[in-house]
């Protein structure tokens, strides 16, 4: 364990090779990774970037809401996030009369800035390498259920012992497949009010058809606030709470971004799966995105139809159709790009060298079979994960009367397990909070989605393991049957079907047909699929944990960085169009220009609006325009991101803020299995567009005043 975790360390700290992706701890940055950034142009020091006993980057850099990245741009804690993140926010203040998604919304004091209830941000205080608490005693046990069981014991039993204040919290997270574990000692704020933001037109501008594409025109970004109680500590909601002091804001520049310029993206990337076998890698790409898809693209034609024919629709379900296409979009980048790259031959290479320093290095006893082990389970696995994605998909994700269905089977079991108490409790908090759901809910949307979907569950996943009530039926009289009489198409419905005695709501949840579709799936579930499935994932696990370590031993001279885990990170490279195929080459920079070449009047996902039109045809860009009078607007470099970076700080050589991360280019979405340096780039909104809608467009010129602008010329680094 020592050589190992001596190996990680020296991994982590020493890649040798030109820059080619990563993503880095940034408590791990001394040594080559310092030497790297330093050869790529930065002129900070890595204790610019983090530092536990001093303010840097990092204490303006916090997770937001759990799935996104933001950044602390002032001294009186205002927060710059990307507009998709701020999304749910936005719509949740928004209504027919005040659209602020349609029109954009911009508090002119303190006191207009809008509470957000559920919405927090996340500091990383210190970060620490706790391997070996909590591997103590692990290795001596055999099993592995019983392993996993130790290791979250230790985990637990560390989270509630370790040493911090009162206000602070502590998140254990594994690195390197569960061979490396690190501490964070974290603050969360819970009081975020929303600032600014500009209208969909712009901050969602080319919306679904521009999505994960290049070259792009969006302004993809939000403005919230923190705020603290009296002794700038995190606090629930108050109105005598204060705007957040914090450690450290990132100053924000105007010299903009040049070919070859270095840059770093600091934030919270959520998973990537690098180092998988080519047998996963041919699963994703020929059985399992192709299933999700489908499912996705039948339930967005259905949720567009009617969000085209009616403003209130569009409301309520801009959130939810943002999220469902998101993903369905990456997954089609992401297998063409997986086939184009070739990444399953280039793994197939990589394991026959694999296989050849095994046994080299007389390591074939240990590793040698590691490899067939993996393409015997993800052939067994492959029609069980096949079903849960179906299952998932449909009945969890895109259709809403059955994933509430599922949530009252899971009050139903708490009922059997735990009686009457357990259910009471349940029953409240579920109901309550179905509140927001059903207020965002649209009947006959929700059955359109329910008939096209369930067909294809009921016809297309694996026969044997998909359950008798969905298998070969008339799909449109089951779902008018179910959308007629099920109490689960209203609140008012459920409130009622809720209401009485524990074992009487119970009685009558079988009764409805909605309820009795969404219990007999997650009966075959539980049944017949998740017994096998968590069964072959826990081997897989086993074999990718050993896997891992044996790539630490066998390839000491390799670029190795941990899989992203929603832990902060540090991604570096430059700033460089590329070439997508044949006589094709993009520049790595888009001008508002391109927004009125894109300009459609009228169209949801292309229109623009009049004032935005007028400061263009007047070329009022004030002080943000480049050098040439035109008004840059995103632009693209090397930086390994993915879900999770987006709204993270596009940073400088000097730790200054240059650009608002937000996406990554279709042809690179494999990134997160496949990283090619070749055409992988992410996607940033340029700081001058984003100042200049705040400025010259909102006319919000006392947030301006708020931050701190460093113009051309200036060059020596920001003091902190």
């Amino acid at each position: 364990m020592k050589k190992l975790l001596r190996a990680i360390v020296l991994l982590v700290s020493f890649p040798i090779f030109a820059q080619q992706g990563g993503m880095w701890v940034p408590s791990l940055l001394k040594g080559m990774n310092e030497k790297e950034m330093k050869s790529l142009g930065m002129k900070m020091s890595v204790t610019d970037i983090y530092d536990v006993n001093n303010s840097s980057l990092k204490d303006a850099v916090p997770q937001f809401n759990g799935g996104c990245t933001a950044e602390v741009i002032s001294s009186k804690g205002l927060l710059l996030t990307n507009h998709h993140c701020g999304y749910g926010e936005i719509q949740s203040h928004s209504t027919v009369e005040h659209d602020y998604l349609q029109d954009g919304f911009w508090a002119k004091s303190y006191e207009e800035e809008l509470p957000n209830p559920d919405l927090e941000v996340t500091f990383i205080v210190s970060i620490h390498d706790v391997t070996k608490e909590i591997m103590n005693g692990v290795d001596a046990i055999n099993g592995e259920a019983e392993k996993k069981a130790a290791v979250q014991k230790n985990i637990n039993d560390l989270q509630k012992s370790y040493k911090r204040e009162a206000w602070q919290s502590v998140m254990i997270r594994t690195f390197f497949e569960g061979n490396q574990y690190m501490l964070f000692v974290t603050e969360s704020f819970e009081d975020v009010r929303l600032v600014g933001a500009p209208p969909s037109s712009i901050g969602k501008f080319g919306s679904d058809t521009d999505n994960w594409v290049w070259p792009r025109h969006t302004g993809d970004f939000s403005l919230f606030r923190i705020y603290a109680d009296k002794n700038n500590r995190p606090a629930k909601y108050s109105k005598d709470n204060v705007p957040y002091t914090p450690k450290h804001f990132l100053p924000v520049s105007i010299n903009g971004v040049e070919q070859n310029d270095f840059t770093m993206v600091y934030g919270y990337p959520g998973r990537t799966q690098e180092y998988l076998p080519s047998f996963a890698v041919e699963q994703i790409v020929n059985d399992l995105n192709p299933a999700k898809i489908e499912i996705r693209d039948k339930a967005l034609k259905v949720a567009d139809g009617f969000m085209r024919q009616d403003q209130a629709i569009k409301i309520q379900y801009a959130s939810k159709y943002a999220s469902i296409a998101n993903y369905w979009k990456k997954w089609i980048g992401e297998s063409q790009g997986l086939k184009k790259s070739n990444a399953v031959a280039i793994k197939k290479s990589f394991e026959q060298e694999f296989i050849k320093r095994a046994n080299e290095k007389n390591k074939m006893n240990e590793y040698g079979n590691l490899l067939p082990q993996f393409e015997k389970i993800y052939k067994e696995i492959t029609p069980y994960t096949l079903a849960r994605d179906y299952f998932q998909e449909v009945v969890l994700r895109n259709n809403e009367l059955l994933s509430v269905g599922f949530r009252l089977y899971q009050l139903e079991n708490a009922f059997t397990k735990g009686g009457e108490q357990a259910f009471n409790d349940r029953k409240d908090n579920l109901v309550k909070g179905l509140e927001s759901l059903y207020k965002d809910y649209n009947k006959d949307v929700d059955h359109g989605i329910f008939n096209e979907t369930v067909k294809l569950y009921g016809t297309k996943a694996p026969a044997n393991l998909t359950p008798s009530s969905i298998k070969d039926k008339d799909y449109v009289a089951l779902g008018n049957d179910i959308y007629s009489k099920s109490a689960l198409t209203s609140y008012d419905g459920l409130k009622k079907l809720m209401n009485g005695k524990a074992a009487d709501v119970v009685k009558n949840m079988q009764k409805d047909p909605g309820y009795a579709l969404a219990k007999s799936l997650a009966d075959n579930y539980f049944s017949n699929i998740a017994p096998n499935y968590d069964k072959m994932a826990l081997e897989l696990e086993s074999l990718q944990r050993t896997y891992m370590k044996a790539q630490l031993e066998l390839f000491p001279d390799a670029r190795i960085f941990p899989d992203a885990n929603s832990t902060l990170r540090v991604t570096y490279g430059k700033v460089n169009g590329y070439q997508p195929s044949d006589a094709v080459t993009y520049s790595h920079v888009t001008y508002l220009d391109g927004v009125m070449e894109k300009y459609v009047p009228g169209d949801y996902e292309f229109d623009v609006p009049q004032k935005l039109i007028d400061l263009y045809n007047t070329k009022d860009f004030g002080p943000y325009a480049d050098k040439n009078g035109k008004l840059p607007l995103n632009f693209i470099a090397t930086n390994h991101t993915t879900g999770g970076n987006s709204g993270s700080p596009a940073i400088d050589a000097h730790g200054n803020l240059i650009g608002l991360n937000f996406d990554r280019v279709w042809e690179g979405t494999m990134s997160d299995i496949h990283y090619d340096p070749a055409i992988c780039r992410n996607i940033m909104v340029d700081a001058r567009y984003i100042l200049f809608v705040i400025d010259k467009y909102a006319g919000a010129k006392h947030l301006i005043e708020e931050m701190k602008i460093v113009k051309p010329k200036e060059t020596k680094k920001a003091k902190r």
